[in-house]
């Protein structure tokens, strides 16, 4: 789970839900976002830089524990593959595109289209995130009764790992 005020993982003797293992790395995402933000709105682009990649591997990673491990075990369980995970995929992948045209921006060192992009990324981030986090979540903890633990153990361990790749 993360700490809030450091982004790092820390161990729990008790097995947390699914609940309060992503919604703190959401936040943790959000916080390096802001990072890159600020970076180029100072126009430091070597500092936006930095931020942007440590950014853009941890809302990856994150999009990668719960299209892979989260996601296939909730629509076994449900049998819902059109349902809400649908949704969250179709939303990673306008992300994506959204980091990629960060990206540009960053290269570019054009200040005004990297401020567009990270509003509408902002924008989609939000929205995203509450769903996940008021709908997904909430319902993956539910239906997923003895699989929970070992889920979230492994979302747990998935998140650790690439917090240590970007502190690295």
């Amino acid at each position: 789970m993360l700490d809030g005020e450091n982004g790092i993982l820390f161990r729990s003797n008790i097995m947390p839900q699914i609940r309060q293992i992503l919604p703190p790395h959401h936040k943790h995402c959000d916080e390096l976002f802001l990072t890159a933000e600020e970076a180029a709105q100072r126009e430091d682009w070597k500092a936006c830089a930095n931020a942007n990649a440590r950014f853009a591997q941890a809302l990856l990673a994150h999009f990668d524990a719960e299209e892979t491990l989260l996601f296939p075990v909730f629509e076994s369980a449900t049998g819902m593959r059109q349902g809400p995970t649908q949704v969250m995929r179709m939303e990673h992948e306008q992300m994506r595109k959204l980091m990629e045209q960060l990206d540009a921006a960053l290269s570019a060192r054009a200040t005004e289209t990297f401020a567009g992009v990270a509003e509408t990324l902002l924008i989609l981030m939000q929205q995203h995130n509450m769903k996940e986090e008021n709908i997904l979540y909430p319902m993956c903890d539910q239906t997923l009764g003895d699989q929970v633990d070992q889920l979230a153990a492994q979302l747990n361990a998935r998140l650790e790992e690439a917090a240590c790749q970007t502190s690295a």
